[in-house]
């Protein structure tokens, strides 16, 4: 009786050592949480090795080219806290397109904000209908809440659907990426972002400025959100002092076309 507990032991070791070496689920099921070593003096910003391959093989993006001096600003609403309207009236006064994302409570109690972002010519991003951890989804999961904001658009506005997408508090894994290219979506992560999402911590525009400029560099996609007041009194003079370095803004469909060919590792 013996030889068969010995032999069973033996066995479990081995299916034990075996998943320890190849881990078989770990890519697809583990919580990355979007981090990467800041921008500073205008050097990119760098996600890492293992990262930058993982978004090379899904098409998902978080910068542009280091070689050409394009800022490219996005915006994350959840809730409307009363700033978008200037956001908004800054962006057209400077002649910049943006792309907004936006969750299935902002597109719904907030419609009206929506339909401006449509008609001043900015991009509508998918970032998700009710901000779950999408990393704890299944596929099919992810797939529904994609395709849920999308029907709810296209009920509220002109837009049938959106094309680009962000997940909620930058937590994804691989098969989020994957669950999202089968129906149609490219991931857009970002290089430059900071603390701007505490409605109850104002610390000024020249808070959002200095952020903002110590991270600067070509190709940077930028995340902010619109519940800080911060953010709309500091983005004014965060674009006067970019353009005055030289830099342009830029879009999302801009930036497809001139860089998404580009292996990320070239473009460190």
């Amino acid at each position: 009786m013996w030889k068969y507990h010995v032999f069973g032991i033996v066995l479990a070791a081995f299916v034990l050592s075996m998943g320890f070496f190849y881990q078989p689920f770990s890519a697809q099921s583990k919580e990355i949480h979007w981090g990467l070593k800041k921008a500073t003096n205008e050097v990119p910003a760098e996600a890492g090795a293992e990262l930058d391959a993982m978004l090379e093989r899904n098409g998902a993006i978080y910068k542009g080219s280091p070689n050409k001096k394009i800022i490219y600003l996005t915006f994350d609403n959840g809730y409307e806290n009363g700033y978008t309207e200037s956001i908004l009236d800054t962006l057209k006064k400077e002649d910049i397109k943006a792309t907004f994302f936006l969750t299935g409570h902002y597109l719904e109690s907030a419609t009206d904000l929506v339909k401006r972002m449509i008609k001043d010519g900015h991009q509508i991003g998918n970032h998700s209908y009710g901000h779950p951890n999408l990393a704890r989804l299944s596929k099919d999961g992810v797939k529904k809440e994609l395709q849920k904001f999308d029907q709810r658009l296209s009920e509220l506005t002109p837009l049938k659907r959106t094309t680009v997408t962000r997940p909620p508090e930058g937590i994804f894994n691989e098969q989020v990426l994957e669950a999202a290219n089968e129906i149609g979506y490219q991931h857009i992560f970002w290089s430059i972002a900071f603390i701007d999402w505490h409605r109850d911590q104002k610390k000024g525009g020249k808070y959002a400025y200095d952020q903002l400029m110590s991270q600067i560099h070509p190709g940077a996609i930028i995340l902010m959100h619109t519940v800080s007041p911060d953010n709309a009194e500091g983005l004014p003079m965060f674009i006067t002092e970019a353009r005055k370095m030289g830099y342009t803004f830029g879009t999302l469909d801009e930036l497809n076309m001139n860089n998404l060919d580009i292996p990320l590792s070239s473009q460190q």
